[in-house]
């Protein structure tokens, strides 16, 4: 028996992708959820010159990193996810070139009066901890075209929300004010105070509740990821199947002496060894997606 139509082919591909594009898109999104809530950037990354560069970056909390960038006029804002909370910034590593600037600015764009100017005589000890009023932040960074790889900065960013606001998540110890729950025992001093870090209860059951080195719920999300996507490949080959016509029709509504010749053809392949010849000129072309079984039925109901 020859290939399936092409048709069929294109159903399949049609129908499978159908079934696959919506959990590729859940995962995607779930993916996207869980990435936000402790990232880290790259400066080298976030300044490249596409439209991503102009939109407000959402983060609970995250690591903004710059290694050596030349010839950089950077621009770069981030954004809490409630109106009720602000941003502290807090360097890890400051040691900027006298030729390049780091400017902060509270508020969602690069104008204006600047709330700092970093340089080279500046230090991650005298610069201290950054609290902005509003939830917005705006980094805008320049640099020349010279520098060694000790140039550059680390700079935690956290969205952070005062007592007065009610909080309902992590409360920080020396601090008044509270930050998601995420971003405790992750690895970073988001607290500034290491209170977030601490080795009490919490941060044991969370270095617990891993899975092959994952967290549980990146754990979960990839266990589901998988079965959506073997049930969406078995699916898709069942809808394949069940559109596919019947094999036992091939043979039916023809006439009587058209049956042995698709009988014949079916077991020795249309046209092949030991087949029946068939006129080529009495025949559909082969171009068009029939079979060598399918021209000979065509065949034989045309005579």
């Amino acid at each position: 028996m020859g290939p399936p139509p092409t048709r069929w082919r294109w159903r399949w591909r049609r129908s499978f992708a159908a079934v696959l594009l919506p959990f590729i898109l859940v995962l995607l999104q779930s993916a996207a959820v869980i990435s936000a809530e402790n990232q880290e950037y790259r400066m080298q990354d976030l300044c490249k010159n596409h439209f991503l560069q102009q939109l407000y970056r959402k983060i609970d909390g995250g690591v903004l990193k710059s290694k050596n960038e030349r010839n950089l006029d950077c621009v770069v804002t981030f954004q809490t996810d409630s109106i009720l909370q602000s941003f502290m910034l807090r360097f890890d590593r400051l040691t900027l070139d006298c030729n390049d600037h780091l400017y902060i600015y509270d508020g969602a764009h690069a104008v204006g009066a600047h709330k700092f100017d970093l340089s080279c005589r500046n230090t991650k000890a005298a610069v201290g901890l950054i609290f902005t009023k509003t939830n917005f932040v705006t980094l805008k960074y320049v640099t020349d075209g010279w520098g060694t790889d000790i140039n550059g900065f680390e700079l935690v960013i956290t969205a952070i929300k005062e007592n007065k606001h009610d909080c309902k998540e992590f409360r920080c110890s020396s601090k008044e004010f509270c930050i998601a729950t995420d971003l405790v025992c992750d690895g970073i001093n988001h607290c500034g105070d290491h209170s977030d870090e601490a080795s009490f209860p919490k941060c044991s059951r969370s270095a617990e509740g891993t899975m092959f080195g994952m967290s549980m719920t990146l754990f979960v999300v990839a266990i589901v990821s998988g079965v959506l996507i073997v049930c969406s490949f078995i699916v898709g080959v069942s809808i394949c199947v069940c559109r596919r016509p019947p094999l036992h029709h091939q043979t039916t509504n023809l006439p009587p002496d058209c049956v042995p010749v698709v009988a014949e053809l079916t077991t020795a392949g249309a046209n092949g060894a030991g087949a029946r010849k068939l006129p080529e000129n009495s025949l559909p072309p082969v171009g068009l997606g029939y079979s060598g079984l399918a021209r000979a039925r065509l065949y034989c109901q045309a005579k």
